[in-house]
């Protein structure tokens, strides 16, 4: 393989199932390599989603009709993320010859010694040589897309008094419970907030529901809120440059790691459940100053942004470069 440096244009495949929380992290670590990325998403065929990597015999057999294309010329460097692409990502390793840099977003649990680097966060068990492990979960917020989406969602919030407070919304998942109850408790406690001068703005995701945010809605009836209700451009990114604090809901990696980027305080919400790996997330973040638990406070505190992206993106650079030069 040529070295880094004479690669001038190396193709690089971000492979992932199409799950949005997957192809966040898949994309953002990527583009941060700082090269052209080219996407791939897949769907895989019955009966090969219903079984472990390990029994798939013609892994390129499984994608379906729709999908993305896996065919030669091989890509240089790979960045895949979840389960359902694990063989795949093998397969497109072995069919280069080796010649694929692979790069594995959490632990694949199959094929793990293939993997030329596995980056996982903390809360998840994987260690060895060919792991990097990062505080939270990699994403596309960087400070430049922030930037870029100040201006264009600027008309969403003038109206609200400021400080704002940015709620991102998750929702029910294996882990935890989002009940009408809980965002009706929710509501109340924004409400207090919006009473006492602060900028209440929320963007709910599709694991909200409709009755939570009309649990939601009803508790913020008659105070100064913005509620994004699905419609027009996602304000997600416009509402990290605007808001001068969050309050995310604690089902989320992604979410909690993204608000995290913007170096701004980040409560966490409480959701009902939880499990061994969500609460090592959520005590590292804690322990390392980035996030405290929402009590319906707003507090402040400061920290260095959370750049774990960036981080694992120089160490892929590092490794690909070292990787090229021994086999050039």
């Amino acid at each position: 393989m040529r070295s880094l440096t004479s690669l001038q244009t190396p193709t690089i495949w971000a492979l992932h199932d199409g799950k949005v929380g997957m192809a966040s992290q898949v994309l953002g670590l990527a583009e941060a390599v700082g090269f052209t990325v080219i996407e791939k998403q897949v769907r895989l065929r019955a009966p090969w989603y219903r079984l472990l990597p390990a029994l798939w015999i013609d892994p390129m057999t499984a994608v379906a009709q729709g999908s993305a294309t896996l065919t030669p010329p091989w890509p240089d460097l790979l960045v895949a993320c979840g389960r359902e692409v694990t063989a795949l990502a093998l397969a497109i390793k072995r069919l280069s010859l080796g010649r694929t840099f692979w790069v594995q977003v959490q632990d694949p649990r199959f094929a793990r010694r293939h993997v030329d680097l596995m980056v996982v966060p903390e809360h998840d068990p994987a260690r060895g040589k060919n792991v990097l492990v990062t505080l939270g979960a990699v994403h596309r917020v960087r400070p430049e897309l922030i930037e870029e989406a100040r201006a264009p969602f600027a008309p969403l919030f003038q109206n609200l008094p400021r400080p704002i407070l940015g709620v991102l919304l998750g929702g029910s998942n294996r882990a935890y419970r989002l009940t009408q109850d809980l965002a009706a408790q929710l509501g109340d406690q924004l409400a207090t907030l919006a009473r006492e001068g602060i900028g209440i703005a929320i963007t709910p995701s599709r694991r909200t529901g409709e009755p939570a945010v009309a649990a939601l809605q009803a508790r913020l009836a008659g105070v100064p809120h913005y509620l994004w209700d699905g419609t027009g451009a996602n304000p997600y990114f416009g509402l990290l440059a605007h808001a001068d604090a969050f309050a995310v809901t604690s089902d989320s990696v992604n979410m909690v790691s993204e608000a995290a980027a913007t170096g701004k305080p980040v409560h966490v919400i409480e959701l009902e459940g939880g499990s061994a790996k969500f609460r090592r997330f959520h005590e590292g973040l804690r322990r390392a100053g980035i996030t405290r638990r929402f009590s319906g406070v707003i507090e402040h505190w400061t920290y260095p942004p959370l750049d774990d992206t960036e981080r694992a993106a120089a160490e892929i650079r590092r490794r690909f470069a070292e990787r090229s030069a021994l086999v050039a």
